[in-house]
């Protein structure tokens, strides 16, 4: 790897505060500098010394939207990169109720950049593969025409999903779950419409917190899929 700089990666990811702000961008949301201040416990001012310098390390890019300024991550890439890392991460040490309930609830469900993850999204992915509607081919998945009229029934755009220029679907590796979700273009397609959508299956706990709690319909829909929650599974 001598051709990239990854201790210039290092040095902006090793620093709490700026890892902090990663992490509250991996709800795939925009975000304000204010917001982000709060997610990591730091002053507005120094939250904008750590942006400029995620800015110029290209993990994170500011967009304008009237007298708004907001950050998100700089790519699909990037979100990947940062989910990978929780692989080889030491876990935290949980010592409050609140810190095992975030835990909790980021197992259970949770967003990865712009895709579902967690106990929840593993689920989803297995189902899909058990109903024919993914259809594993080299590098990734597929969808037949059954699962294209599946998803259209959900509000998913198969064929917006095809005509991204990013992979189309593939296996990510699940953090909590060790086991695959469902990652790409199509998996975002996917995530919109369960949690943006106007019948969600998922409502995000928090603008700067990744974790989804699922609704009565998505526990349905999610049960039909072999689902269950947490608290029953052995």
């Amino acid at each position: 790897m001598d051709d990239v700089d990854l201790a210039a990666v290092g040095a902006l990811l090793g620093n709490p505060s700026r890892a902090a702000m990663l992490d509250a961008l991996m709800t795939g949301r925009a975000l304000t500098a204010t917001e982000l201040a709060r997610a990591a416990g730091v002053s507005p001012a120094t939250a904008s010394e750590h942006l400029a310098r995620l800015r110029g390390g290209g993990l994170v890019e500011a967009v304008a939207q009237g007298r708004h300024r907001y950050h998100r991550l700089a790519s699909p890439e990037v979100g990947a990169a940062l989910e990978s890392l929780s692989h080889i991460a030491p876990p935290k040490a949980v010592t409050t109720l609140r810190q095992s309930s975030r835990a909790r609830s980021l197992a259970e469900a949770r967003t990865c950049y712009d895709h579902l993850a967690g106990h929840s999204g593993v689920a989803l992915h297995d189902g899909l593969l058990r109903r024919g509607w993914l259809v594993p081919e080299p590098g990734g998945y597929g969808v037949g025409e059954l699962g294209v009229e599946g998803l259209l029934g959900w509000g998913v755009d198969v064929g917006s999903a095809r005509a991204s220029r990013r992979p189309f679907a593939r296996p990510c590796l699940d953090w909590t779950e060790r086991r695959e979700h469902l990652a790409g273009a199509l998996a975002a397609a996917i995530t919109r419409a369960l949690v943006d959508g106007p019948q969600p299956w998922f409502v995000r706990r928090a603008d700067d917190h990744r974790g989804l709690r699922v609704t009565d319909l998505g526990a349905a829909r999610l049960a039909d899929l072999g689902w269950q929650p947490l608290e029953r599974s052995a």
